[in-house]
């Protein structure tokens, strides 16, 4: 499930499209496009209390997600999630700012209300657009290479967000039964067909799916197609491996392509870390009150320190030291942990409270601060359980290529708690790796709303 929507994913990630470009903008300049509106209608000045709201938010939301080719109903979805979980971010900024007081009710109350409705409407502009030019031109497909790799590429076109495009065949010199059973109906011809074809049907874009072993022939191939007008796309076969942020990039001059890269770099490092920044003070100063009451509770329940440090493995797989709110009697940090279980001995009664609650979690905003985490990621593990998973998961160390999170994807879709098969581990790092390679700001406030809400009516935790 995971490595087909990776390789879609992928395949058509184009980062420096126009449309790509539109997307990052658009959400962020819908938003204070609509706070400004609602401002000027109503006659209220545009102070700088004001300008400082379109600021903060614009820097929130950019660069905003491409919706277009989504699910009506997920886009709409994930337009509604994403908003309301920005406004539960700026109300807790408003709150621990106390600057509600400088923004009139009603002007909030039309904002938070025409916003996702304006948003909306702009994606099906995008998407009557986008149908109206694939109509328009329409661009004939086709493959170099009727193996495996060649019917994944014919079954990403055809099924892809760029419905303009016509997959028309294959071409080949195997016999039928050495390809692939999608493609040998679809053969055009052999390899040195090719070029007339492309000329004499107008084919837009060709994709070579050969092996690297064939790099003669596809030497050959591209100076007889380079003679047409046809776009020319080579596709490695890569993707028996799990790819993060996989893209092309210039190096001096050479071309690099990008397997298994971090996702937070230039400006989503930056973001990234303000982000964090900014949402671990407010809640810490927010949340003040009760670490002192949770303090007291955990000093009060047993013999022992109330912080609990454990080595844990962080970015790129360093070590890091990981604080948690005691509760067990016991402390295992040595290279044998065993995980906690339900109805463990080792739990004392208040700690099997703030673990079910998630309450254990809550100095780690303190090593948010410290940079050592951030507040979404893949949560962190035990150095000793690395080390044993490390072994027996394809891919496993990869979610250590960003800082461990207090939260992240894996936990809100039901992976809390214990692990103890192979197999919900294996879950979790599937889960944890589907981030990594979807990552957006507005993904991030999902996480940390859907959180929340599972903080008080989930008991999976132990």
């Amino acid at each position: 499930m995971f490595e087909d929507r990776s390789y879609k994913r992928t395949f058509y990630s184009a980062p420096q499209s126009v449309e790509s470009l539109i997307a990052a903008f658009l959400e962020p300049s819908i938003i204070v496009l609509c706070y400004l509106a609602v401002s000027t209608f109503f006659g209220e000045p545009i102070l700088r209390s004001s300008l400082t709201l379109c600021l903060l938010v614009f820097a929130l939301t950019f660069p905003g997600r491409n919706r277009f080719t989504e699910n009506r109903i997920s886009a709409v979805i994930d337009v509604l999630g994403s908003w309301m979980a920005l406004l539960v971010i700026l109300a807790l900024c408003g709150y621990a700012t106390n600057s509600m007081g400088y923004f009139e009710d009603h002007v909030l109350y039309w904002w938070a209300g025409l916003t996702p409705v304006a948003q909306i409407l702009a994606i099906e502009l995008g998407r009557f657009e986008r149908r109206r030019r694939a109509g328009v031109t329409r661009r004939g497909a086709v493959i170099v290479g009727g193996g495996p790799l060649g019917a994944k590429v014919a079954r990403a076109l055809r099924d892809g967000p760029d419905k303009g495009i016509d997959f028309l065949g294959y071409f080949d010199d195997r016999q039928d039964d050495r390809l692939h059973p999608e493609a040998s109906a679809l053969v055009l011809g052999r390899l040195q067909d090719l070029s007339d074809y492309v000329r004499e049907n107008s084919v837009r874009e060709v994709y070579i799916t050969l092996p690297l072993g064939s790099q003669p022939r596809i030497v050959q191939l591209l100076e007889q197609v380079q003679g047409t007008t046809a776009s020319l796309f080579f596709v490695p076969d890569v993707f028996g491996i799990s790819i993060i942020q996989g893209r092309l990039q210039d190096m001096n001059g050479v071309p690099v392509v990008g397997i298994c890269e971090t996702p937070f770099t230039g400006t989503n490092d930056l973001v990234k870390r303000i982000s964090d920044i900014v949402l671990a003070s407010l809640i810490l100063v927010l949340i003040s009150p009760i670490l002192l009451l949770i303090a007291i509770g955990v000093k009060r329940s047993s013999p022992g320190p109330i912080i609990f440090k454990q080595r844990r493995n962080g970015l790129d797989g360093e070590e890091i030291i990981v604080y948690k709110f005691r509760s067990m009697k016991t402390q295992d940090n040595g290279p044998v942990v065993k995980q906690a279980t339900k109805d463990d001995e080792r739990i004392t009664k208040f700690g099997a409270f703030i673990r079910r609650t998630s309450l254990d979690e809550l100095p780690q905003f303190i090593n948010v601060l410290q940079g050592r985490m951030s507040i979404v990621g893949p949560r962190p593990h035990a150095v000793a359980h690395n080390e044993e998973y490390r072994k027996l998961i394809k891919a496993y160390m990869v979610r250590h290529k960003v800082k461990p999170g207090i939260t992240g994807w894996a936990q809100v879709n039901g992976l809390r708690g214990e692990t103890d098969t192979i197999d919900k581990m294996k879950a979790r790092v599937e889960y944890d790796l589907e981030y990594l390679r979807n990552w957006s700001l507005a993904l991030d406030l999902q996480i940390i709303v859907r959180t929340a809400r599972l903080m008080l009516f989930d008991r999976n935790a132990y």
